[in-house]
């Protein structure tokens, strides 16, 4: 049961949201601990009463584990390099900016030998060779497109010649802007409608092989650049818990409490059921936004990349704890 494996780090966690003390799941995640996984649908309808956030409004996207050529020593074609989290990325606030404006965390950004505060390089600077002979290289990948891709997804397998496996994972981001490229395109009218490319993403993929120099152009909107580091299990999402095709969706912890169980009703049947919120997205934002996870696969990759699907969404509490939170 997804929900079981997320109690730990439920309980622990600080809920950014502020919609619930953390201690109000203890007793579903001791009830969970024990509970037999044939019997979950009873569990949840027992012990837990639903919610709307606002609306209830729901958009949900997919993502997916994605499986590229890539190697861990460097060899002919295979040529993009995938990175380590750099030691010269830190938080801190700009020597110019006014205490007034210092609130929250400070930005991600690089200190200079003077001393001085820069934002970190961005994803144009990076693949022009701004992190190159540092030894953070944990790998190469034969196709950057692929690995544009992966690093939107935050994990995947990298397959060498030989078929053995390297699984990479999301180590930190250099804290740019991230920039959705297929709403470019299509705010371009370079996808959708009768131009050949779907406005999925098989579809811009397809765009982007078919016009390297525009494509490369349109990637390089997107500053964000994705790190990671070599994991030894499945990929695990925000929440430090490995996510499970079919159960983990993202969501956004700022408004929805990270490991809490999510029913989705959508347009997307395929999307249809309870999903627990065990990860975060860049572009996951506001109380109804969420991503769900299918695995990996050919499959995994079809489902994904089409998911679009729009409809409501039903956050599950613990019971007795709506009543004070005044958002039956």
């Amino acid at each position: 049961m997804a929900f079981r494996a997320s109690c730990p780090q439920l309980l622990r966690r600080e809920d950014k949201s502020g919609l619930i003390d953390p201690r109000s799941w203890q007793r579903v995640c001791d009830l969970a601990a024990t509970w037999p996984n044939a019997d979950a649908g009873r569990f949840f309808i027992q012990h837990f009463e639903t919610a709307q956030l606002r609306d209830g409004r729901a958009f949900a996207t997919g993502y997916f584990e994605p499986s590229i050529a890539g190697s861990r020593t460097p060899l002919p074609g295979y040529d993009t390099p995938v990175y380590a989290m750099p030691d010269d990325l830190v938080r801190s606030w700009p020597k110019d900016m006014p205490q007034s404006e210092r609130t929250g965390r400070p930005p991600l950004g690089r200190i200079d030998a003077n001393g001085e505060y820069h934002l970190y390089y961005e994803r144009g600077q990076i693949e022009g060779g701004a992190l190159a002979g540092r030894g953070l290289e944990i790998a190469w990948v034969k196709d950057p497109i692929e690995f544009f891709f992966l690093q939107i997804q935050g994990s995947g397998m990298l397959v060498d010649p030989q078929g053995r496996i390297m699984r990479i994972g999301y180590a930190g981001q250099n804290g740019r802007e991230y920039v959705g490229i297929g709403r470019v395109l299509a705010d371009r009218g370079l996808i959708g409608g009768d131009t050949g490319y779907a406005t999925s993403m098989q579809g811009i993929v397809q765009f982007l092989r078919d016009h390297p120099d525009q494509g490369r152009e349109i990637m390089r909107l997107n500053k964000s650049w994705i790190f990671f580091t070599e994991l030894t299990t499945g990929p695990k999402g925000a929440l430090g818990v490995e996510v499970t095709a079919g159960n983990t969706v993202a969501a956004d912890p700022e408004a929805m409490p990270l490991g809490a169980p999510v029913w989705l009703d959508l347009d997307r049947d395929v999307a249809d059921g309870l999903w627990i919120a065990q990860d975060t997205g860049g572009a996951i934002k506001g109380p109804n936004r969420f991503d769900t996870f299918w695995g990996n696969g050919e499959r995994a990759a079809q489902i994904a990349g089409g998911m679009s699907g729009r409809g409501q969404a039903y956050l599950l509490l613990p019971r007795g704890t709506l009543d004070s939170l005044g958002i039956r």
